[in-house]
């Protein structure tokens, strides 16, 4: 439960709002705000894309938006049109006490929370510049807002400590940290798992975008190069990425084992897909606390994940198994086949480690603290670099 304290009119700005259908911001947006509304707190959410019948989702009201709908413009148009919403009910006196603004991309528009005296907290991801698909241009954008988001900010939030680290060390700027929290799983919906025609313990998994740096392709590569006998299962696509998923799918060829899938927006499938695989592969590298991670960690889905820093943040050493390359990740997933009890451990451990290290409770009682330190301004920009 969270503190029975003062009351915050607080504006979550930056997504594609609730509810949750697609990544991981809007799945925080979801698990926090709903809890801090029911504390009592005065929640609105700016949602862009398929508009909900009802002004009110989960006790949170909602706020719908356009954007541009361009890869580059799409984010930034619609915090624009947020963000001038936001201000204008502050000048009615109706507007937010504090705004949380998720994506460090969004830094450009701060300046105008501030010039109406709304404190602002930032979330600012994973290192979003190192994304491929935001080569040139794209990519020195967001280094610069980054550096726009440590000036103009009065809190950075990251959901890693390795995020947390990257920011004191090249910008001297702290953070305050907030992981992501876990969905735990406990009775997967076997009968939908049949439905989709898969057995429990008889197939690979892989749930991400279709980017570069979430290493799909690796992961078709690993597995095609593998002995394995059952299948592999691949959840995902993404706006934008046409040649890079022709890449996959040229690299899968012709082998009969491979399944897309493509996007599954039935959640309760998704998660009888991540609780029924004997491997769960993670490829993803630049982001912090992945939420798509997690929730195969509260599935107790065996993880085997791309070697950085971040996944082995979240896995710590006895709740995954990690590979750089094809051929190491062709072993691990051989190895799963030979020995599927080994793998089940794993798959417990990981269970037990994230409901003991990511709490959605505990995440928006931290958020919480946040709002009301700096409602009462004992965060600002001042102290981003003092601390």
């Amino acid at each position: 439960m969270l503190r029975q304290g003062v009351k915050v009119r607080i504006a979550m700005v930056g997504t594609r709002g609730v509810p949750a259908r697609y990544g991981g911001f809007e799945t925080a947006v979801e698990e926090i705000g709903r809890r801090l509304a029911a504390s009592g707190h005065q929640v609105t959410v700016y949602c862009r894309g398929e508009r909900h019948p009802e002004r009110e989702y989960l006790g949170m009201r909602l706020v719908h938006l356009p954007a541009v709908r361009a890869k580059v413009a799409e984010t930034l148009s619609h915090t624009a049109l947020s963000v001038l919403h936001a201000s204008g009910r502050r000048i009615a006196r109706r507007g937010p006490d504090v705004a949380l603004v998720f994506n460090a991309a969004n830094a450009p528009m701060l300046p105008m929370l501030r010039a109406l005296r709304i404190p602002v907290a930032t979330h600012v991801d994973g290192l979003e510049w190192k994304r491929t698909k935001w080569s040139g241009a794209g990519q020195r954008y967001y280094r610069t807002a980054e550096s726009l988001a440590v000036r103009w900010s009065d809190a950075l939030i990251a959901d890693a400590r390795g995020i947390e680290d990257y920011y004191r060390e090249r910008f001297g700027a702290s953070s305050v940290f907030i992981p992501y929290g876990a969905p735990i799983l406990t009775e997967p919906d076997n009968a939908k798992l049949a439905e989709a025609g898969y057995e429990p313990g008889r197939y690979h998994l892989v749930v991400a975008r279709f980017e570069p740096e979430n290493h799909v392709h690796l992961a078709v590569e690993g597995y095609r190069l593998s002995k394995a006998e059952h299948p592999l299962v691949v959840v995902g696509s993404a706006p934008y990425s046409d040649a890079y998923t022709a890449r996959v799918k040229e690299l899968a060829g012709d082998d009969p084992r491979i399944t897309f899938l493509g996007g599954v927006w039935d959640q309760d499938l998704l998660d009888a897909l991540y609780a029924g695989a004997l491997t769960y592969i993670h490829g993803h590298s630049v982001g912090g606390t992945n939420p798509s991670l997690l929730r195969a960690m509260g599935a107790g889905a065996s993880v085997v994940a791309f070697d950085v820093n971040f996944n082995r943040e979240v896995l710590g050493e006895e709740a995954g198994r990690f590979f750089t390359g094809p051929q190491d990740l062709a072993a691990e997933i051989e190895a799963a086949e030979n020995d599927p009890g080994a793998a089940a451990d794993r798959g417990a451990a990981a269970r037990k480690r994230a409901s003991e290290n990511y709490v959605w409770d505990d995440v928006a009682a931290a958020y919480e603290r946040l709002c009301e330190d700096l409602l009462a301004r004992r965060l600002t920009r001042k102290t981003i670099r003092a601390r």
